[in-house]
């Protein structure tokens, strides 16, 4: 799973034309019609999971689910995860959506709301509720139903390079950003190599107004929080990290994110913000033959004190379209791919974190960086607010204005007033 890409904005007006276009835009990879054929069940499963280094566990599973439910029958899609969001909703509202998603948690609220998505409360796909980490079962629920059941979380960390930090004379990662500016120079001045990458994709860019004790917005006042004093001072953090010695260049490419992950695998670089979801690509790193040498982190706090980073990860919903009998099928194919014995399957094999207390077994919190996540994950993840439209303001209006405020083609103010502007038409009701 990549967040590397920000994810496009659909708008009232655009959800109109969407839904208009969808009777006939049928995706080839759905099929959510009634099965009128004899024989088992057919659900279609769209997973964004990483195709190359996730999707394998995936359809292992698949294959042992079918071998113990002959009558279903599952599909396997792998969507990549930049185009998922755009692509369910279009296809949603036809024929064309698959009878399952694994949705990132912030998509979960807003298909809800769009009245795309089955409640899965009362079904087999939610089974020992009492398993599941609570605030992961919040954020997916709209309105006191619940639309996704998880099946991994995550948040973001400082992943770091101890050999390299070792020759610039520090045996721990740095707990604020200016110290990570010191920590960078001196790596840059002592190994010869980048000591930090920054990614400017919007997702990364909320632990810097975590930082400072703010949001995008503040979903309980009802308040855009983005352009505030607390949210400058943030950004700034940001940019003042890029103008600093020792910090690779901006890149704005669109392989910007590969381009940062080979840099950090192969010892180009030695620190980095980024989510477990990497943990195995990592390890391929030449950097990293000796899993030991990955040291994984709390991002650096800013000056409220406090390091902060957002509650992230995947939950798996079921199509409302769907028939009768798909809908069944696919809440026993869900809560089959979410029990605590499939999770800790998922986690040795992809280095994810389970979402239920059960799957933390011996075995998954001895594999390499996941017991790292799990106290990232206990210490300064921040779960997101009760807000449908949350995911949509991480998208491309504020990263476009993000990364010009960064190149310093304007100024931090004028940018995030931009944006703030933008927002508006996000949550008109807000102020």
């Amino acid at each position: 799973m990549r967040r590397g890409i920000p994810r496009r904005v659909v708008t009232a007006t655009a959800l109109v034309a969407t839904l208009a276009l969808a009777a006939t835009a049928c995706g080839d990879d759905g099929d959510s019609g009634d099965d009128k054929a004899s024989g088992p069940v057919t659900i279609t499963w769209w997973d964004t999971s990483n195709a190359t280094n996730e999707a394998p566990t995936y359809k292992a599973l698949i294959e042992e689910f079918q071998t113990a439910n002959p009558n279903i029958k599952v599909k396997y899609v792998n969507v990549p995860f930049d185009q998922a969001q755009d692509k369910f909703q279009t296809a949603a509202g036809s024929k064309g959506a698959p009878d399952v998603l694994r949705a990132e948690v912030g998509w979960t609220p807003g298909f809800a709301k769009s009245q795309f998505l089955a409640p899965l409360d009362g079904t087999a796909a939610l089974d020992k509720q009492d398993d599941i980490t609570p605030s992961l079962l919040k954020q997916a629920q709209y309105e006191g139903k619940t639309y996704g059941a998880p099946i991994v979380t995550d948040t973001l960390g400082l992943m770091w390079n101890k050999e390299l930090l070792k020759k610039a004379g520090h045996d721990a990662p740095p707990t604020t950003w200016d110290e990570l500016k010191q920590v960078a120079k001196d790596v840059k001045s002592k190994a010869g190599v980048d000591g930090f990458w920054l990614n400017n994709a919007t997702y990364y860019e909320l632990p810097f107004l975590y930082g400072e004790g703010t949001d995008m917005v503040d979903a309980a006042g009802k308040k855009i929080t983005i352009n505030s004093p607390e949210a400058v001072k943030g950004v700034d953090v940001s940019k003042d990290i890029l103008a600093s010695d020792g910090v690779a260049k901006l890149d704005v490419t669109a392989d910007a994110y590969a381009h940062m992950m080979d840099a950090f695998n192969n010892g180009k670089v030695a620190m980095i913000v980024q989510g477990p979801w990497e943990l195995t690509n990592v390890f391929k790193g030449a950097a990293f033959a000796d899993k030991a040498n990955l040291g994984v982190a709390n991002v650096p706090a800013g000056s409220s004190g406090k390091s902060g980073a957002p509650t992230g990860g995947h939950n798996l919903s079921v199509y409302a379209g769907s028939s009768k009998e798909k809908q069944e099928a696919a809440f026993k194919f869900v809560g089959f791919m979410t029990s605590g014995e499939t999770q800790a399957k998922i986690a040795v094999k992809n280095g994810t974190l389970p979402t239920r207390t059960s799957a933390y077994t011996a075995e998954v919190t001895a594999t390499p960086g996941v017991a790292d996540f799990q106290k990232v994950l206990a210490e300064s993840a921040q779960p997101r607010p009760e807000l449908a439209e949350y995911s949509s303001l991480l998208g491309d209006d504020f990263g476009q204005n993000l990364t010009k405020i960064l190149q310093g083609k304007t100024s931090t103010q004028d940018g995030l007033n931009t944006i703030a502007e933008k927002f508006k038409k996000l949550v008109p009701d807000f102020s």
